[in-house]
């Protein structure tokens, strides 16, 4: 039987092996940011900057009885300061990922999608939940349930590339993409087929790269080979997918929170495409995820280390 959060433990594990990433965490004002930011910190995922009014720090500190000693920190005046900051940290160089505090995140994502001043990459940005649901084999990744509404048939290829190469950044042996809709038929009726079918076209053109890529796909069928087979599909992704690129937000976010909520699983959130890995959380989310959105930060910034020793060398 699998032991409860094993995917994320792995995670866990893997990432304390590497260095500590510099992490700059944008206000980081109540006690449950701060909490997991020092955990993350002790258990040597990150190494944060903590980003933040000193005396509010001081404050929350207190309160949780938490020691702020061993940590840079960097004042602000308020949140958008704070998300400013933060972001010129990573901007500067100082540091390697960004982490949201207790600030909302439309003011953190302000700062990063700046022309000028900000984060940004040739790539859309795109949101990954990393999905440790009990009785699945293997981590599952749902994009975008937080950052792209709805988005074009353009924008989708960003987001399909940008899972693609996280699940790699990971150490994924194998990468199957399901594209999501309400059916595994194309119909033009439904726009979200006629996007599935264009983006594995795109796929099998080299368009998108580095994985597997079918649909349209039902979730059924996407994620259950027994499924599969009573729908006469014959896939290599069908009932094997380990990324669902859902339609659009509202469908992503109602499929994640149901896993979440109806059957235990846990999610990590991480934005990618931007010039770092970008930890989103939540006030919902449980300790462990905290801490597993930590460690595929680390781990991401780490593959990115690799590859520029690899390019110099």
């Amino acid at each position: 039987m699998e032991t409860q959060h094993e995917k994320y433990l792995w995670l866990i594990n893997r990432a304390k092996a590497v260095q500590p990433t510099v992490t700059a965490v944008a206000h980081p004002c109540d006690e449950s940011s701060l909490q997991a930011t020092i955990e993350a910190a002790r258990l040597g995922l990150i190494e944060p900057i903590l980003v933040g009014p000193a005396s509010r720090l001081r404050e929350v500190a207190g309160r949780a009885s938490l020691d702020l000693s061993p940590f840079r920190q960097v004042d602000s005046a308020f949140s958008h300061e704070s998300a400013a900051r933060a972001v010129g940290l990573v901007r500067s160089g100082q540091a390697e990922v960004l982490m949201k505090g207790s600030l909302h995140t439309d003011e953190l994502m302000a700062e990063v999608v700046k022309r000028d001043a900000g984060l940004r990459t040739a790539r859309r940005l795109s949101h990954c939940f990393i999905m440790d649901v009990p009785g699945h084999a293997e981590p599952l990744i749902i994009t975008d349930a937080a950052v792209n509404i709805a988005p074009t048939l353009s924008e989708k290829v960003d987001i399909v590339q940008n899972a693609i190469d996280l699940l790699r950044d990971l150490g994924a042996s194998e990468i199957r993409v399901a594209i999501l809709s309400a059916m595994e038929t194309v119909n033009p009726d439904v726009p979200s087929t006629l996007e599935a079918a264009a983006l594995c076209k795109m796929a099998d053109r080299g368009q998108i790269t580095g994985a597997l890529v079918d649909g349209p796909l039902a979730l059924d069928n996407a994620i259950d080979l027994e499924a599969a087979r009573i729908k006469h599909i014959s896939s290599l992704v069908a009932g094997r997918a380990n990324v669902l690129v859902v339609p659009d937000l509202e469908a992503g976010n109602m499929l994640a929170k149901s896993l979440t909520f109806l059957a235990g699983a846990d999610a990590a959130g991480i934005v990618v495409g931007a010039k770092v890995p970008i930890v989103l959380t939540s006030r919902a989310d449980s300790r462990v995820a905290r801490l597993a959105s930590c460690a595929v930060a680390s781990l991401l910034a780490e593959a990115r280390r690799t590859s520029t020793r690899r390019a110099v060398g």
